[in-house]
């Protein structure tokens, strides 16, 4: 019975609250491990001690996991406190766990230019400049772009239009550096990888279909590697640089958060953190009396 609950709520977020796949992977995941852990007892019936052990039991991970796997409690028990099949939330009395404030890893301009400086000989050099042209003129999230159509990107308005987390469409501009790659790419060296039957997706892996999270990753710590970029960077480094970047050129923070497709703009602020760092960082190495 226990997974007949956690399947209607899993459809409850996917169906009516549009979540993205990854994000109900994601839940499941953490609803699977509470279950195991209270051994057969009914996820209805589970008292505040049961939600306090099993969070003492994953004390040994991050903050950051910790968190997550309250908050997907707190949500699934909410749903069904709204269907009033059960009185209350067990996790209300549950303490979120604090979690630090880490600064994200971008790349400075220099690494930048070194990433985005390659030699074009094959449709995957080709594709990669494009991919990582793309990331850093817009602060896509990668599975953004692992989903982009060909629909998606107007060339006349230099513009892509995105379907970001909840459904909801953003419109952000592209500059000439990305279109330019992208147009390369796609003129002269997309067919190259069509191996399989046709389709709409923009960038294709060595099989011909949509690229994945991990091809894009792994791509990236190769080119990294390759030029030197000693730093621990995601394809999700991109989206915070990109950020970055325009901020630290006096981009007003509302509009970053427009283009990053940020409903709150107390997610964008970590960017004002870093900026302050590179103020702090600029002072002591400039200053004549450091």
């Amino acid at each position: 019975m226990n997974d007949n609950y956690i399947d209607e709520f899993l459809n409850h977020i996917e169906l009516d609250r549009s979540y993205s796949q990854n994000t109900i992977a994601s839940y499941k995941n953490d609803l699977k491990k509470f279950q195991d852990y209270i051994s057969g007892k009914s996820l209805l019936k589970v008292e505040p001690k049961d939600i306090e052990n099993f969070i003492l039991a994953l004390n040994d991970l991050a903050p950051s996991t910790l968190s997550h796997n309250l908050s997907a409690l707190r949500s699934f028990y909410n749903y069904f406190c709204r269907l009033e099949k059960i009185s209350y939330n067990p996790c209300d009395s549950i303490v979120q766990p604090k979690l630090g404030t880490h600064l994200p890893t971008y790349l400075t301009v220099d690494e930048i230019d070194k990433l985005l400086n390659i030699d074009i000989k094959t449709p995957f050099d080709a594709r990669n400049k494009a991919i990582l042209e793309l990331m850093y003129a817009t602060g896509l999230r990668i599975s953004e772009v692992i989903s982009l159509e060909f629909s998606n990107v107007d060339y006349d308005e230099c513009i892509v239009r995105i379907m970001g987390k909840g459904s909801k469409e953003r419109i952000v501009p592209i500059n000439d550096y990305a279109l330019n790659a992208l147009k390369n790419y796609t003129d002269n060296y997309r067919q190259a990888l069509m191996i399989k039957q046709a389709n709409n997706y923009l960038f294709l892996n060595n099989h011909g279909t949509k690229m994945t999270r991990q091809g894009i990753f792994k791509m990236l710590k190769k080119l990294c590697k390759e030029k030197g970029i000693n730093k621990e960077i995601s394809p999700h480094t991109l989206r915070h640089t990109f950020a970055t970047h325009l901020l630290q050129n006096g981009a007003d923070l509302r509009v970053i958060q427009e283009l990053l497709g940020h409903s709150d703009i107390s997610t964008t602020q970590i960017y004002t953190h870093l900026s302050n760092e590179k103020i702090k960082h600029d002072y002591f190495e400039f200053h004549p009396r450091k």
